[in-house]
């Protein structure tokens, strides 16, 4: 299962790398919106959304692709490493076996 990652602190996104490894799943990160933002998360499985470190458009650009190729897209306020681990075991327990 792979994994986008939207917001979060720079600092962190070796330990996000680690994190999601740990549970088997690939995560690529997006601090700064990308160009063409919309069509690189549509190849993933799911979508994380750090609230607080995001700019307005790379947050609706990742609503909006969320919403378009109909991929699960979880919104959290805080962007710790303990708010990534329970994003990635909810989204574990929600995968079809």
């Amino acid at each position: 299962m792979s994994i986008a990652v939207v917001g979060g602190m720079k600092r962190l996104e070796g330990r996000y790398r680690e994190e999601a490894e740990k549970l088997g799943l690939k995560l690529k990160v997006f601090n700064d919106q990308a160009l063409d933002m919309e069509r690189k998360l549509r190849r993933f499985d799911a979508v994380v959304l750090f609230t607080n470190r995001v700019s307005h458009n790379a947050r609706r650009d990742a609503v909006q692709a969320a919403r378009n190729s109909n991929i699960p897209l979880l919104q959290v306020h805080s962007c710790g490493l303990c708010s990534l681990r329970d994003c990635l075991q909810c989204l574990l327990e929600q995968k079809p076996q």
